[in-house]
């Protein structure tokens, strides 16, 4: 019992239960600040707006694999060039990763992710008007750098608003909004640009991100506390708490001192470095060309690679944190992996309906590399998840902006001469080889997963 006239505050819902703020008593505040964390809804809310901009950096991502033959008709290129070009999207994002890892801790998600919007159009717009090669790859160098922020400033938005024991299932579905993006970029763009230029169809995907930017200027917002709720992912603070300036250099050297950081910059590189390389770029015209089908139907074929990829993105995430563990699922992910690209580049001829079940089964398990975030999340203190984040994205996008040109540098080092409408085929036995390649390096993630420490899904720092 406490005093007359005492107030004692009732228990903390968790994080997702629903009450109305104004049902909370004064007394039930902290530096004004509520004792209560958000409605789950809100904190999905905040998410969703923000993961529409990682949509679209998805779309750009992997639109070239469907204007293939537009590209290097329109800029009179080879297999080596095409795959630099579409690279060059990839040399940006990866340098950016982890100054905007950094940016995210220390400006906050909503700014960097706005900016992001902005640049990124402008990006659009010049590799839509470029009248040769080295103005597309100024535009493509353009957009990679201002959308690497968004996956980064999505995770940092997610360790605010989301309990620790969700972050993996988000990151999942953060995962899952990308892949909406790649899958929009396949079939839906394959028909409009039948009907649209190709440069058209760009100068409005410019406008759509202007206006998911002034969205999230508008609505997102960093922290819960801004809303008037606790954040449930770290306690209160006490006044004059880690207000002291963040020393950049210290806290990277830091974020490396951690022994699974080094180890997950390069694993899920591989898987993803596959994945993008494959549905991204390659796949398209190899389902084309040997397995006589046409370029829109391989293009929806890889469209469901990637759809199976953003499924198993969360479930993988949920079985991770619902299991306890990070290591073992981990491997059992990257095994199945390496199994089912091996089947699919070395045994050729397979019918239709055995090709798309392993497309399937091999997107889904690529799904694995998401727990990547929340194992090294958990691997080094909360207050580094910005910075680490983007340490881990970096490495995950080297994956992809390595492979694509050097699959395009075998492919054109293995031609035999064979031409299409202007364009070059390439033979099977090229396509092996290229491939190879992808193959190796999931191959080299599997055995580093076996270094890993594991963290039970708890903050080990």
């Amino acid at each position: 019992m406490g005093k007359k006239g005492e107030v004692r505050p009732g228990p903390i819902p968790a994080c997702g239960q629903d009450f109305r703020p104004e049902n909370i008593r004064e007394s039930n505040t902290v530096n004004n600040a509520s004792l209560y964390p958000p409605p789950l809804r809100l904190s999905w809310l905040m998410w969703a707006m923000a993961a529409l901009f990682y949509l679209m950096a998805f779309f750009h991502r992997v639109a070239p694999a469907v204007m293939t033959n537009e590209l290097m008709r329109d800029f009179d290129i080879s297999a080596t060039a095409l795959g630099q070009l579409s690279a060059f999207y990839f040399y940006s994002y990866v340098a950016m990763q982890i100054p905007t890892g950094i940016l995210a801790d220390t400006l906050g998600p909503r700014r960097l992710l706005a900016a992001g919007a902005l640049i990124a159009s402008l990006g659009t717009v010049l590799f839509a008007a470029a009248p040769g090669f080295l103005w597309a790859g100024l535009g493509r160098l353009l957009i990679g750098a201002s959308v690497a922020v968004a996956f980064v400033g999505l995770l940092k938005l997610a360790a605010n608003w989301f309990a620790p024991r969700l972050f993996a299932a988000v990151t999942g579905m953060t995962l899952f909004s990308g892949i909406i993006g790649a899958v929009s970029a396949g079939p839906p763009l394959r028909m409009l640009i039948n009907i649209y230029s190709w440069q058209t169809i760009m100068l409005g995907i410019a406008g759509v991100t202007i206006a998911i930017g002034a969205l999230i200027w508008l609505f997102v917002r960093d922290d819960p506390g801004s809303k008037g709720y606790a954040s449930p992912a770290a306690p209160q603070q006490a006044p004059g708490e880690n207000t002291a300036p963040r020393n950049i250099r210290k806290d990277v050297a830091e974020v490396f001192a951690a022994r699974n950081t080094g180890l997950l910059f390069f694993i899920p590189a591989g898987i993803v470095g596959a994945t993008l390389t494959f549905a991204g770029l390659w796949g398209v015209p190899y389902l084309a060309t040997h397995y006589r089908i046409s370029t829109a139907d391989a293009s929806m074929l890889t469209s469901a690679l990637l759809v199976a990829w953003a499924v198993g993105g969360p479930v993988f995430g949920w079985m991770s944190d619902r299991l306890g563990r990070r290591k073992r699922l981990y491997l059992i992910g990257c095994s199945l992996c390496l199994a089912g690209w091996t089947i699919l580049f070395f045994l050729p001829g397979m019918p239709v309906y055995a090709l798309v079940v392993i497309l399937l089964a091999t997107g889904f398990c690529s799904g694995c590399m998401v727990i990547s975030f929340a194992f090294v999340k958990e691997s080094v203190p909360l207050r580094l998840a910005g910075t680490v984040s983007g340490v881990i994205n970096m490495g995950v996008m080297a994956g992809p902006m390595l492979l694509q040109p050097a699959v395009g540098w075998v492919l054109d080092r293995c031609w035999q001469g064979g031409m299409s409408e202007g364009v070059k085929i390439y033979s099977l036995a090229a396509y092996q080889k290229g491939f190879s390649l992808m193959l190796a390096w999931v191959a080299i993630s599997f055995v580093l997963l076996f270094f890993t420490q594991e963290t039970w899904c708890r903050q080990q720092a």
